[in-house]
């Protein structure tokens, strides 16, 4: 192992290089939030004397704990909350050489429903894509009530300000690195994949990135700002406060976690459902990303004109809500669960469940829950999506069903990272190597020239389909499965 060190605007970074690829991790990319930063957007981070050395990972942001139930999921969720120095707002760099000019960028947004989750997961390691030329870097941002609440005396979606200030921090900083900051691909799952399909209609992040891949996320998952706004006062009312920022910035995160967790919990729960009686949380995700400020002034369902020449790279796995989404409760479900369920948070349950075989005697309840979920919660708007995007756009699906959860959420990123020896308790196994090969290579080559081996979807509705055995065939995704569409 060697140390290698790297120039950036707030002083010098010391990472290692071994095996031809160098790692600079828990870079600050902004101030720590805290004191009056504390619900405000991202400040720049501050200087450092001599070579700050960058060989572990830093801090991430407050979290509540990881359900046992979930323990599985820690690949793709990491540490948990590290408090560390406090300086959560870090990111993590891999590059097969420091010396080097041009290369492209990557940035990964990771997942964890805007609640959980850190760019120092394990299934994120860049070790495979710095291998393969590309510079790849991981972020952590402000999560739950810390990041998406929406308060007098603070700013909204300061999660994804963050996001947007790390965006920043590449374009003045990465060619350091070796990387080309005119060539920025933003990628994502789940939250990160949201969060990569809203910063596309951001203003704010207009010009930071040339192209984006969206995986298990899409461009509907935020509340209006009045809708954010009385969750906010809800979860001050459990608080005993008042929702000011002042008032909020008295209160440590472990209060605010605890609070958060609990207006998860209670009966009945705030109203979060939209004008057409649908909660974009679907009753799990409390705080997300809110519209109607600068970051997101659009309303949902509207296409960016600034967004017209990134290309975009996007989809779903077939069978999303096979883990987590409250699936491994649903076993036991009669009918009337199953309805009850669905209905907290959609209109028209029990008509949209006999879509999925509700009163089939061959399906389970929860069964037909889980497949509903899937659709409503993400291959539907991802659809959606796609087919409103101004510029070329790319689709695949992961249908590679492992022995554990079939083709559950997330099990898509270890075969993208190259991480899928990793991650083989969430996998149940081992994975098809081939097709781990085949996914890498396509977002390494859609991050270097914009096109990862398939047709664009147009007309045709083609998407790629991410098997054992790779193939193109078309989009099944029903474009709304409340009107039957």
């Amino acid at each position: 192992m060697t140390v290698r060190t790297v120039t950036t605007e707030a002083g010098r970074v010391s990472g290692d290089h071994t095996d031809g690829v160098a790692r600079f991790l828990g870079i600050p990319y902004a101030a720590a939030p805290a004191g009056e930063r504390r619900f405000a957007p991202p400040g720049p981070a501050e200087r450092w004397a001599g070579a700050r050395i960058a060989t572990s990972y830093g801090a991430t942001a407050p979290q509540p704990q990881l359900h046992p139930a979930h323990a599985n999921l820690a690949p793709l969720t990491g540490p948990g909350w590290v408090t560390g120095d406090g300086d959560y707002l870090n990111l993590n760099v891999w590059t097969p050489d420091p010396g080097s000019s041009g290369l492209p960028v990557m940035v990964y947004l990771h997942g964890g429903g805007f609640m959980i989750g850190s760019g120092s997961a394990p299934a994120f390691d860049g070790t495979s894509f710095a291998r393969d030329g590309v510079v790849l870097v991981t972020v952590n941002y402000r999560l739950g009530a810390e990041g998406f609440v929406s308060l007098p005396g603070g700013t909204p979606n300061n999660g994804l300000r963050d996001q947007i200030a790390a965006l920043r921090w590449v374009r003045d900083n990465i060619a350091g690195f070796g990387g080309e900051p005119d060539n920025v691909t933003v990628f994502g799952e789940s939250a990160g994949g949201t969060s990569v399909a809203l910063l596309l209609r951001s203003p704010l992040a207009a010009g930071l990135f040339r192209r984006a891949i969206v995986q298990s996320g899409h461009d509907e998952m935020a509340r209006r700002l009045e809708v954010t706004e009385e969750l906010t006062r809800s979860l001050a009312a459990r608080l005993g406060t008042s929702p000011t920022a002042d008032a909020f910035r008295a209160l440590t995160a472990a209060d605010l976690l605890r609070a958060q967790t609990a207006l998860l919990r209670i009966e009945p729960r705030p109203d979060l459902r939209d004008g057409t009686g649908v909660d974009p949380g679907h009753g799990r995700a409390l705080f997300l990303p809110t519209t109607g400020d600068e970051v997101l002034p659009d309303p949902l369902g509207a296409a960016s004109a600034h967004s017209l020449g990134v290309a975009l790279l996007i989809g779903t796995t077939l069978e999303e809500a096979n883990l987590g989404f409250g699936a491994d409760g649903f076993a036991d479900f009669d009918a009337d669960d199953a309805v009850a369920e669905l209905a907290a948070t959609y209109p028209d349950a029990e008509a949209l469940l006999d879509r999925y075989g509700l009163h089939d005697p061959s399906v389970t309840p929860g069964r037909a829950l889980t497949s509903a979920y899937t659709d409503l919660m993400f291959r539907s708007p991802r659809r959606r999506t796609a087919r409103r995007h101004p510029g070329p756009t790319f689709v695949y699906e992961f249908a590679w069903r492992s022995p554990l959860h079939g083709a559950a959420h997330g099990l898509d990123v270890p075969f993208v990272f190259d991480t899928t020896q990793t991650c083989r308790d969430l996998i149940g196994g081992a994975a098809p190597s081939g097709l781990t090969r085949t996914m890498h290579q396509a977002w390494v080559a859609f991050a270097t020239h914009g096109d990862p081996g398939w047709p664009a979807y147009d007309d045709t509705r083609i998407a790629m389909q991410f098997d054992a055995g790779p193939h193109l065939g078309e989009d099944t995704a029903p474009d709304d499965i409340r009107s039957g569409g």
